[in-house]
């Protein structure tokens, strides 16, 4: 059996999460690894323990947008506590790191007999559709440059680590903006002192700095999680 070092996992009662790590594997998550496709069934949940995983929605015609980061603080696959094989969003690694991953029956199993699993799961769901709304008003509403701000300060949590590697390639396919407008936002960071950049590597250098910088949504994002995550 392995030891869990996933926030989700760690919050169940010890005889609840006992069972559910004796059906889990550790696996690796590789940087760029899909791990699932939008519309395609669900063979596995994963549980991050390092690392973090971008959730990203595709439209015809476009590149993909993405929607939510996954961490040691959730999990990916939730929408099998809801009994749908199918995955709602795709996911790509973005920071490579290691991730627990129980098959999709075994997990269903589990839910059948946890009502702790069943209620861990159903608000990470709940987590996961406060970002997406969040989400959706972030890119109507607020300039390239908060926004950044918001996603690295995001991405920082998940990651447990200052330092990034991250093209502005990848950077404005996340945030839905064109790389010009990455360039000129990351450049306002950097000369600001908040960050430094070069050649995909990105290091946050002030982080309270980058929190004033950052649109609401990243506050609002925090309280949400703790309100619905820590609640007893």
């Amino acid at each position: 059996m392995t030891s869990a070092c996933n926030q989700l996992i760690e919050r169940l009662p010890r005889p609840d999460r006992q069972r559910l790590l004796a059906q889990c594997e550790t696996v690796a998550l590789a940087q760029s690894a899909v791990l699932c496709e939008q519309g395609r069934r669900s063979s596995h949940a994963y549980f991050p323990t390092e690392g973090f995983i971008s959730l990203v929605t595709e439209t015809p015609g476009h590149p993909g947008l993405e929607v939510g980061l996954v961490g040691p603080e959730g999990m990916l696959g939730a929408e099998l506590a809801l009994g749908v094989p199918l995955a709602p969003w795709g996911a790509l690694v973005l920071g490579p790191g290691t991730a627990l991953r129980i098959g999709r029956m075994a997990l269903r199993r589990e839910l059948a007999r946890s009502k702790a699993v069943q209620g861990a799961l159903h608000r990470h769901l709940y987590v996961l559709m406060t970002q997406l709304a969040a989400t959706a008003a972030c890119v109507r509403f607020h300039l390239i440059g908060p926004r950044l701000a918001r996603w690295l300060l995001t991405s920082q949590d998940r990651a447990q680590t200052d330092h990034f590697h991250i093209t502005h390639e990848m950077l404005s396919s996340m945030l839905g903006v064109r790389r010009v407008g990455i360039t000129m936002a990351a450049g306002d960071l950097q000369r600001s002192g908040l960050i430094t950049y070069h050649r995909g590597e990105l290091t946050v250098l002030d982080r309270s700095g980058l929190e004033a910088t950052a649109c609401p949504c990243y506050g609002q994002d925090q309280r949400r999680f703790d309100e619905v995550m820590h609640r007893d």
